[in-house]
Parts: structure tokens; C-alpha cells; sequence
């Protein structure tokens, strides 16, 4: 069985483009702001979840990110990647 698979660049930005935007809407949705987000999760500027949240400057959240994420807006960590 050949296990080997291939998922294009494309793909993952995609992805990680989809992340960001579900962490924006739901982030806004609980009514929190990039700035209150961002010290909540131990960041130390905005711009990192500004920029992740858009998927710009190739930054994006990690799992460790998404998991304080996930805890700060009482969410399922599976909200993340679901698609609209």
C-alpha cells in the first residue's frame, strides 16, 4: 500500500487561511478583540494574530496556539477547520 500522497502548497495556505478566518469570526462572535486575544494566549503583539488571522507574511497559529485559543473562547479545537 503506497502511503505517499501529495498536497500542493496551495493547499496549506488554503488551510491555514481557513483557520484564521475561523479564529476571527469566532474570536469576534465571543466579542474579544485581536489585542485581548493575544494576551490571553501569551502573545506578545497583536500582529501575530492580526497576521495569522488574514494568513499573511506566512504566519499562521500552531496547535499550542489554537489549544489556548480553543480554551479562552470555550470552543472545540474542530471549530477551527470546518468549512462554511
Amino acid at each position: 500500500m503506497n502511503l505517499e500522497i501529495e498536497i500542493s502548497k496551495i493547499e496549506i495556505e488554503a488551510m491555514y487561511r481557513r483557520i484564521g478566518f475561523n479564529v476571527k469570526k469566532l474570536r469576534q462572535e465571543k466579542g474579544l478583540s485581536q489585542l485581548q486575544l493575544a494576551l490571553a494566549i501569551g502573545q506578545k503583539s497583536v500582529s501575530t494574530v492580526a497576521k495569522a488571522e488574514i494568513g499573511v507574511e506566512n504566519k499562521h497559529f500552531n496547535l499550542e496556539h489554537l489549544y489556548k485559543i480553543a480554551k479562552v473562547l470555550e470552543i472545540d479545537m474542530s471549530d477551527f477547520i470546518e468549512m462554511d
